[in-house]
This record gives C-alpha cells, structure tokens and sequence, in this order.
C-alpha cells in the first residue's frame, strides 16, 4: 500500500449481489486505501477487493467465531487481528448497525476511529423483533465516534433509538452516473408497454400490492408486461414473501404477463432498465417492522436512466422521488392508488419524458456516487481531525 490512510470497511459478508452501492463505495475512494474484513465470502466474481479478510477461511476458528456469537459473546473473527497489524487502519468503518455493536472490541483494542452506517433492517424491524438490540445500540452510541444514514428519515429513527444528533451525518448511497444511459421512453411499434419490479422477496418491497394493481389494471391494458427481478434467499420470511407473489399471479392469470428472472448480477439489471418503460417499487412498513430506512439505490439507478417511478410515501424514498415532477408517490398498501397512477402513467405516455428528464437531473445533482464519496473522504478526515 502507499502512504495513504487506510479504513478497514467490516461487512457480515462480502458481498450479496444486491449490495453493489457497497462496493461502489470502496470503487470510489480516491483519498484512502480500503481494506475489507468479512465473516462470509459471496460473489467475489463480480466483487473483487484486494486485501480482502474473510473468518470464514480458517474453517476452525471460523467455527469457535460462531459457537462464541450463539453464546451472545460479544467476540470478532481471529482473521481481523491479522488485518489490522498488516494494514494499520486508522478508522473502522461497520457497515449495518449490528455489525457496528460486534466491532466494538477491535475498534476499542486498537484505538480506532469507529464509523457506523445504518441502512434499514438494523433500524426498524432488528430493535423491534429483539429488544435486546436497543439496549445493544445504547452502547455502540456511546462508544462510536460517528453514524451515517441514508437520508433524515433515517437520521430521526437513530435520534429515537437514542443517538446523538451530533453524533449523526446524513451519508447518500450514489450511482454511477455515467454508466446509466438515458433513455427517453416510448411506446414501440408492439405497443406494449413494461412494467419493471426488483427486490428480494421481503414484504417490505410490497410487490403483492404491485402485482395486484397490474392484474386489476391487465383487463384495461391488455398490452402490459411485466418482469420480476428477485427472489427468496430460502429465509423463512422470504419464502413466505415468495409465495404470496406467487398466488398473487396466479389468482390474477398473470403467468402469461409476468416474467420471473430470480436474482441477476448488475450487469443484466442495467440492461433490463433500458428495456422498460415503467418502475414500481411500492415499499412498506412490514409487519415485523423492516423498512427501507433510507430509499432503494435501485429506485435512484431507474430515475438516472429516464424511467418513470411509481413508488411510495416511505421513510426516504420522498428524497430521491419528487412527487409529480420526477415520479408519483402514493401510500403503503393503496392498491386502489398505484392503480390510478399506473392507469395515468399508461394512459398519457408523454409525461413519461418530462418525468424522466426531471429525474435525470436530480439524480445527476444529488446521486452520483464519485461526487457523494468525495463526501464520505471527507467525513473521514472530519473524524480524524
């Protein structure tokens, strides 16, 4: 490494295609050197990072690792002390509060500068279904130097659970701009017109309530189709989810009209963007509290790229989505709403390109990820200063 500062980033795992803003953060750093600490090892064929730490690459300590966490003791992988005396980083960066309150021990034995960024189940439904964590959180914001969030939706939830507000920054989750085509739609010579979803099957994506307006609104627009982008990861919770979505389309005769792609890499959901005419991502709070926290990146990736949004009145979604200029919002678990919005979006297809133009312009104004993570290096030097 050269003689720039380094920041040890520590992930529960390294790393699930739907993180790539993640990966982007580190891809962006210019005034650091980044290393990456892991329990777990996902994808690496479309996240390479040098050096990388993962515990679960000595099997045997990986092992007594997980027998200490099932124990509740508070512990870190052996792997971790190997990466900080080889690296010397001056800052920890944790990302997702959880993994914050088990990086405690590392950051306090090497008197690191300890960075935490929320984004969304560790906010909402991990305090609600496990009190414990609230207790757990108390802690980590006393100990923690500072915490970063998504937007100030989700700022106002660390403020309840009991942060410092000056201890808070709002951190923006970035796109890469320049490799988003803008695409001004327009119905084709077919006529038909798609419907673009994409999520894991959490109930908080909302994608029954979607589907549900679709198949309400198939008799109408005969023409519409539709591809699913996700799938159930085999939690219990999602394979719940899943067959919810699965009744949902088969209750409505959406088999003919609903592709299911399961989880792509990056590369194909860019291409599927270019494809489609309308996103819909109408998020909720679900029943055991899990939210979004801040807003999808996805939703930020479709505005980019000129695509119409219909989305929902959640946590920080109104900050990426301006209603009737660059989207239209409606509220949880109104299929009667996104009907109406889908039938005006379908019905007036030239509001697709003022929408899509508006769009464009925020995200280029306040999404793009080498602008936001000039950002972040400068929060770091804020901390170590």
């Amino acid at each position: 490494m050269d003689n720039k500062f380094t920041v040890a980033h520590s992930l529960f795992c390294w790393l699930p295609l739907t993180m790539t803003w993640v990966y982007n953060q580190l891809k962006y750093m210019e005034k650091f050197n980044s290393i990456v600490i892991a329990y777990n090892l996902q994808k690496i064929e479309y996240f390479p990072w040098e050096p990388l730490y993962i515990s679960e690459v000595n099997r045997y300590r990986h092992l007594l690792f997980r027998i200490m966490r099932r124990l509740y003791l508070r512990s870190y992988p052996f792997v971790y002390d190997n990466a900080i005396r080889r690296c010397n980083p001056v800052i920890l960066h944790s990302h997702f509060g959880d993994k914050g309150w088990y990086d405690l021990p590392i950051a306090k034995k090497y008197k690191l500068k300890h960075i935490v960024t929320f984004y969304g189940y560790d906010v909402n439904m991990l305090p609600t279904q496990q009190p414990i964590w609230k207790k757990r959180y108390k802690k980590l914001f006393d100990s923690a130097d500072l915490f970063l969030c998504e937007g100030p939706h989700m700022a106002r939830c660390l403020v309840k659970l009991g942060c410092a507000e000056e201890k808070i920054k709002v951190q923006r989750l970035g796109v890469e701009i320049e490799n988003i085509p803008f695409i001004l739609r327009r119905i084709e010579n077919d006529r038909l017109v798609w419907i673009l979803i994409v999520g894991t099957f959490r109930e908080k994506k909302g994608i029954p309530y979607a589907l549900e307006a679709i198949g309400i609104l198939r008799k109408k627009y005969p023409n519409i189709r539709v591809t699913v982008i996700g799938d159930s990861t085999g939690q219990e919770r999602e394979e719940r989810e899943k067959e919810k979505i699965l009744n949902t389309i088969k209750h409505y005769n959406l088999e003919g009209v609903v592709r299911l792609l399961g989880f792509q890499p990056y590369h194909v959901l860019r291409e599927e963007i270019c494809k489609h005419h309308i996103y819909l991502s109408p998020s909720i709070t679900s029943s055991d509290g899990d939210t979004e926290g801040g807003a999808p990146v996805f939703i930020i990736e479709a505005s980019a790229s000129g695509m119409p949004i219909i989305s929902t009145w959640h946590c920080d979604i109104p900050e990426v989505i301006k209603d009737g200029e660059t989207g239209i919002l409606v509220g949880e678990r109104d299929v009667e709403a996104l009907v109406k919005a889908l039938d005006d979006l379908i019905n007036d297809p030239e509001q697709w390109q003022h929408l899509g133009i508006a769009a464009r312009q925020r995200i280029e104004n306040m999404f793009d990820v080498r602008i936001l993570i000039k950002d972040l290096e400068d929060i770091y030097w804020q901390v170590l200063s």
